[in-house]
């Protein structure tokens, strides 16, 4: 069965035959999933009140641990948005009663964010539903294609030049800082 990518790469072996466009395979093919994947998600998720970011920040919190903070530099290198756009996401946050932003002890300068009960409480729930939705995405695929398909896309993803962010003890600056 052919999909919309085998079209596409067959209107150019007719038009370019003398063109390699195999690489259209696999780069239209990934584009075209997360695009699918991204709709899944974001529906999902909207039907619990909450746009993909606000879940990724609440994750993103929940996942440091219980009762942690993180600094808001740390924050917005795990989350790749600017620390403008981070300030005006946790605003929102705040104003929601998701999450809690304070000095932390002995460096002013540095902002500490941590989940608010009814924050935890949010992420918690909606995280099950989530990975409830996001193994329906993935029903199409076998554990084996799953796991098969993770390894090849991070060994392409470590070609491209993606690294996994510096870690260290949530709710503290690496000492590099």
């Amino acid at each position: 069965m052919d999909d919309a990518v085998d079209v596409i790469l067959g209107q150019w072996a007719r038009a370019r035959p003398d063109v390699d466009v195999s690489p259209m395979g696999v780069i239209g093919r990934v584009s075209r999933a997360s695009r699918l994947l991204e709709r899944g998600v974001k529906e999902e998720l909207a039907g619990h009140g909450l746009e993909a970011w606000e879940f990724d920040m609440l994750a993103t919190l929940l996942r440091s641990g219980d009762g942690a903070s993180m600094c808001m530099k740390d924050l917005s290198a795990s989350a790749m948005v600017s620390p403008g756009a981070l300030t005006n996401r946790m605003d929102h946050l705040v104003e929601r009663g998701l999450v809690d932003r304070r000095p932390a002890p002995g460096n002013r300068r540095m902002t500490l964010v941590a989940l608010t009960d009814e924050g935890r409480r949010v992420a918690n729930e909606v995280l099950e539903r989530h990975a409830a939705n996001e193994h329906r995405l993935l029903s199409g695929l076998s554990a084996a294609d799953r796991d098969a398909l993770a390894a090849l896309l991070r060994k392409l993803l470590l070609s491209l030049g993606d690294t996994a962010p510096d870690q260290h003890t949530p709710g503290t600056a690496p000492a590099s800082r």
